[in-house]
């Protein structure tokens, strides 16, 4: 089992390579939450994420005839950066298997650390079991992004700055995937101080380490896509899980919507841009953590690289489902100044037009009459309502979503 010495001296093998990323209190989340909300601030870090710590310290502790041989690393995008980056700067060759469907800005960012790309599978672990085979015929150092003692050593840095910022810390909430950051974060935070709760947070569509530990042994969880791609990891490890055993309270689950949620939130309220996984910390914050009342809680953002693509749908989403944009469609005769009025009533009520479409000539619209489909900027839900009960007063049938 990992030492909180293994993880002083991390903190000097990184001490002139990683940022010491600022704790940044909140006042929105504090103002939602009841607590005083605090925000590591992982995604300003190198490479967009806190993988970095514990790729780099792995790799500084190879022997030079590891070094020779190269390196080779399975990864969603984060590990992926750390391991190029930190193979770069000693001179090796590093090789980087990822998913089939990792965001573009990783795949492309870990080119520019320059690692070779090989892209296989749909989810980490398939892309871990073609990392494996390509190391036996290589030869090469293989670097797990979880389950390694100087890997989870390095992330652990992180839990001892947040307890320099902030010695009266009472909660720090952490992301977990495979549970690299939560051992290293928990053993270096328990260790300072003992009385500090650990809480961990996993996506219910991936939720592999919540259920390894309800079932008491290592449990693979074939589960389904998520935004929150960083932590989507189907087979905890082996030591990560008995560190998590040991150092962590409690792990609770966040849905898709409460991360897209949560990304919103700190984009708009915090100006923090933060990909799915670095969400999930405040997602559980906001939702799952009733409990926790009137306390200083840290919220680990992991990491900021989020696709812009996604990132676009997400804040979409968000927006809908916060009613600040409804997509509207109903039914009008088709005569001259019918949509005029209809935009009117609407206009009425200060909800803003996005787009419009009229169409005539598909199946579903009676003869005589035209669909107009409408996407509407409105300020929150009971604006919708307000809209919906203006245009069933006129007698319009409408569909919102």
């Amino acid at each position: 089992m990992l030492t909180l010495e293994q993880i002083k001296e991390a903190r000097e093998v990184l001490k002139n390579v990683v940022y010491k990323t600022g704790l940044v209190h909140n006042t929105t989340l504090s103002e939602m939450s009841g607590n005083n909300v605090y925000l590591k601030m992982e995604n300003l870090q190198k490479t967009g994420s806190f993988k970095i710590r514990g790729a780099y310290n792995k790799i500084a502790h190879l022997t030079e005839e590891e070094k020779k041989r190269g390196v080779i690393a399975s990864s969603a995008g984060n590990h992926a950066q750390g391991v190029a980056l930190g193979a770069t700067s000693y001179g090796i060759k590093s090789t980087i298997v990822m998913p089939k469907h990792a965001p573009l800005s990783k795949v492309s960012a870990t080119k520019k650390y320059g690692a070779q790309v090989v892209l296989h599978g749909n989810v980490y672990d398939e892309a871990y079991a073609m990392a494996k085979k390509i190391q036996e015929e290589t030869g090469a150092t293989f670097i797990h992004p979880f389950n390694d003692p100087y890997v989870i050593a390095g992330q652990g840095t992180i839990g001892l700055e947040i307890l320099e910022d902030l010695p009266d810390t009472d909660v720090i909430v952490v992301p977990i995937g495979g549970g690299g950051l939560i051992s290293g974060v928990a053993l270096a935070a328990k260790s300072v101080k003992p009385e500090i709760k650990i809480i961990g947070v996993q996506t219910k569509n991936m939720p592999s380490m919540a259920v390894s530990i309800s079932k008491n042994e290592v449990t693979t969880v074939e589960g389904i896509p998520t935004i929150a791609d960083g932590i989507a990891v189907k087979t905890p490890g082996d030591l990560t899980f008995e560190m998590v055993q040991k150092y962590v309270d409690e792990i609770v689950t966040v849905d898709e919507d409460e991360i897209a949620n949560a990304i919103l939130i700190l984009l708009e309220r915090a100006k923090v841009v933060t990909e799915g996984a670095g969400a999930v910390s405040v997602a559980a914050v906001l939702n799952h953590l009733t409990h926790v009342k009137n306390k200083k809680v840290v919220a680990v953002v992991s990491g900021g690289n989020i696709d812009v693509n996604i990132l676009s749908r997400v804040i979409d989403k968000g927006l809908v489902k916060s009613g600040r944009k409804i997509f509207l469609d109903t039914f009008i005769p088709d005569r001259p100044g019918t949509l005029w009025r209809l935009l009117n009533l609407i206009a009425d009520t200060g909800a803003n037009v996005l787009s419009v479409t009229h169409a005539r000539s598909t199946k579903e619209v009676p003869i005589g009459f035209a669909k107009v489909e409408l996407e509407l900027e409105t300020a929150d839900e009971e604006h919708v309502q307000r809209l919906k009960d203006v245009l069933i007063r006129h007698n319009y049938s409408i569909n919102i979503q």
